[in-house]
């Protein structure tokens, strides 16, 4: 089962910028749980966090296949990537957008990690079992 950092821990983020490409087709499940870690950020600034895929690892699709919206507070925030509707895609990478507003330097600085899990198909069947049973 694959489990590692697009972002390792405590990587320091200032601009827009994309993660080194993650060949994920020896994975056995093409469904991924991301979790962006922020562990620190300045006040008035967000980041905002796009999964985008590759058939090659050359030329990227153009839309995200799954995304974040602005985050602008330390913690953890999860993200399924779904995958089973693209089984030609080989590749995964990350690409996050910072902005800062306000008073002072207008630098965001984020320390951020971005860890990658396939999920398994037995814990995706029961997570979804009891989800059902909540509603």
């Amino acid at each position: 089962m694959l489990d590692t950092y697009l972002v390792p821990p405590a990587t320091t983020i200032t601009t827009k910028g994309d993660s080194q490409p993650l060949d994920i087709s020896e994975a056995e499940s093409r469904i991924f749980l991301a979790t962006l870690a922020v562990t620190s950020v300045i006040e008035q600034e967000s980041i905002e966090l796009s999964m985008f895929v590759s058939k090659d690892g050359a030329t990227w699709e153009t839309k995200p296949t799954a995304s974040l919206p602005q985050k602008f507070y330390p913690g953890e925030y999860p993200m399924l990537v779904d995958l089973t509707s693209l089984p030609e895609v080989k590749f995964l990478r990350a690409h996050w957008e910072v902005v800062r507003w306000g008073r002072g330097t207008t630098t965001p600085k984020f320390e951020i990690a971005l860890r990658l899990r396939e999920v398994s198909p037995e814990a995706l069947r029961e997570a979804q079992a009891e989800a059902q049973t909540r509603r």
